[in-house]
């Protein structure tokens, strides 16, 4: 495992912690080549768990042997680029969580089959560009019974680096992939789908009928325009969120920690 001292913002190799975009990490034209980073000792440690493969580290000098000493003695062969705090910040635009990066690889999506199979409580995430959302929902996801993930795909990137720091991880603990069609897909799987939107057939949230299902896919939509009307058209059930004082929508993150916790299919 080299450890490479850095002492410039041009130093080769460091590129992808620094000057690629989102859109050239994930490497649309070449996806076996794709990469994301998790960031901060907590996070990498779960997504290694998961049996995430890392390509690179940067880290803060002091951290070689101090947060990051059990992440080094994992990652294999890899380079470790480190330096002194305030360069790693003029690097990356900010300064490090914890002092530490690493660049791994992406993995190849699944099919929406393989990620349902033995999921009794779906969500599908329906054109969600917000990335803090997005982790939000992941974690919330994770914490609350929800077997599985689906994103349509003009929904923000999960693997996105501020999602993941977001999610604390949790991205890596919850199946998820991408979805062309939810409704036609989960309904194929045998899942009954709710749309989570304020129209005249809407039922509560707490409806007794919701939690009998065997598996139920909740269908969440933008934070601004809401779902699409032919998916609220096209879900079994649509469902609200009961609220007071005239409120009459919730942030999307927060509206998927009442409804993952209303309809879990097991107890916490």
């Amino acid at each position: 495992m080299p450890v490479i001292e850095i002492q410039s913002l041009d130093h080769p190799g460091v590129e992808v912690f620094s000057t690629l975009t989102e859109a050239q990490l994930r490497n649309r034209l070449d996806p076996q080549r794709g990469i994301f980073i998790a960031e901060s000792p907590k996070v990498i440690r779960v997504a290694l768990d998961a049996g995430h493969v890392p390509v690179a580290l940067l880290c803060e000098r002091r951290h070689l042997t101090g947060d990051a000493a059990d992440i080094l003695a994992r990652v294999g062969n890899i380079p470790v680029y480190t330096g002194e705090r305030d360069l790693l910040a003029r690097l990356t635009g900010y300064t490090l969580t914890r002092g530490v990066l690493c660049a791994m690889r992406r993995p190849v999506p699944s099919a929406v089959e393989e990620v349902c199979r033995e999921a009794r409580r779906v969500v599908v995430i329906h054109g969600v560009v917000d990335a803090t959302n997005i982790g939000a929902i992941f974690r919330s996801a994770a914490a609350l019974g929800i077997d599985a993930v689906l994103l349509t795909t003009d929904s923000c990137d999960p693997l996105n680096r501020r999602a993941v720091r977001v999610s604390m991880g949790s991205v890596f603990l919850v199946p998820w992939t991408w979805v062309e069609q939810p409704l036609t897909c989960l309904h194929e799987l045998g899942f009954r789908t709710a749309a989570m939107a304020l129209t005249d057939r809407s039922i509560p949230l707490d409806a007794p009928i919701l939690k009998e299902e065997p598996r139920l896919a909740l269908v969440m939509g933008t934070e601004g325009d809401g779902l699409p009307r032919e998916t609220i058209a096209g879900a079994d059930y649509v469902v609200r969120i009961p609220m007071a004082h005239g409120v009459d929508s919730l942030n999307v993150a927060a509206a998927s920690a009442v409804a993952f916790w209303e309809l879990r299919s097991v107890p916490m």
